[in-house]
């Protein structure tokens, strides 16, 4: 499959990087890795006529310390966030899911802020343009019918990010910036639970700058994928889970969930099912319940609904487990 015809635009400042998103909005892209924009563009899911590569704005990259906590820059490669001693040291969750991103080829390629808004993806929406078209299309692209719930008129198309798990559990903010200013929101409200309209991110903002908070450094953390391939392959059930210990107890504990619903969750009451527990395996396979309870994975992949929503619930109780044994 061929790209379509399109106009590079390479900025090398933040400030000339918005000038020419706002300038040429409602008809452009923005390229940070481009591991999932330039497929998309070759199944005509996009078709801009320009395309905005940040690859060279330097000061969009790099992690850093700061009284607050850690920043990391939004075009930071997501094998830099694998490989940093700061974040493997203070926030292994999220070391441990950039480190099961794709390949490491693409790792080198990818960042952390494509991995924040990274396309909503479903069987039925990441196809080809004559497959897409002799099926009718979709609701998130050029039709009107939901091919995973019939008759609803919601997108179900899930979100498969594998960082953006690991950032909720960290309370991790993330700032965006345009013409108009700078604004900082927690990543929780960065997601709309819409497969379609997914995130809250304006047409001339970019994504500039994740930061994650002094009192999430030390938590504990692990992360569990399931996938058809122990590589390349974007999650198809995804589990984060951050727990922080005082005299053997649960003093604070996080787990969200990935691949599963229209955008990555935290799960509903796992903080105080785990907090001033010791964990054992009653504990855990509650949470592991409560995981399964918030999943809702439907047909946008070619495993079964149950099949997922199940090995949420196996995942989340593994990784407590394992979570709580570090």
């Amino acid at each position: 499959m061929s790209l379509p015809e399109f106009k590079l635009l390479r900025p090398r400042t933040v400030t000339e990087a918005m000038e020419t998103l706002a300038g040429h909005s409602g008809n452009i892209r923005v390229l940070a890795g481009g591991t999932d924009l330039i497929p998309s563009m070759r199944q005509k899911l996009f078709e801009p006529e320009y395309v905005l590569d940040l690859r060279g704005v330097a000061e969009l990259a790099g992690i850093y310390r700061s009284e607050s906590g850690v920043i990391i820059g939004a075009l930071t490669t997501l094998r830099a966030i694998e490989k940093s001693p700061i974040l493997r040291e203070q926030y292994p969750v999220l070391t441990e899911a950039a480190a099961t991103v794709a390949s490491p080829v693409l790792r080198n390629m990818g960042t952390i802020g494509g991995n924040i808004c990274l396309d909503t993806r479903c069987l039925w929406y990441n196809q080809s343009l004559t497959w897409r078209k002799g099926c009718g299309f979709c609701i998130k692209k050029d039709g009107d019918l939901c091919h995973v719930a019939p008759g609803g008129t919601k997108c179900w198309a899930a979100f498969s990010g594998d960082t953006p798990p690991a950032l909720l559990c960290l309370g991790a903010e993330i700032e965006m910036v345009s013409p108009a200013g700078a604004r900082r929101i927690p990543l929780h409200e960065f997601y709309t639970g819409l497969g379609d309209n997914y995130r809250k991110l304006k047409s001339d903002e970019i994504v500039a700058r994740v930061f994650l908070p002094a009192c999430s450094a030390g938590y504990r953390g692990v992360y569990r994928k399931l996938r058809v391939r122990g590589s390349i392959d974007y999650p198809l059930a995804g589990v984060a889970v951050a727990i922080k210990r005082s005299n053997g107890h649960v003093a604070d504990a996080r787990v969200a969930i990935t691949a599963v619903n229209p955008a990555p969750v935290l799960v509903s009451g796992a903080t105080d099912a785990l907090n001033g527990k010791a964990i054992d395996e009653s504990i855990a396979e509650a949470v592991g319940d409560l995981a399964a309870k918030t999943a809702k994975p439907l047909t946008t992949s070619a495993l079964t609904p149950e099949y997922r929503r199940e090995m949420i619930r196996v995942f989340t109780k593994r990784a407590v487990l394992a979570a709580a044994a570090n």
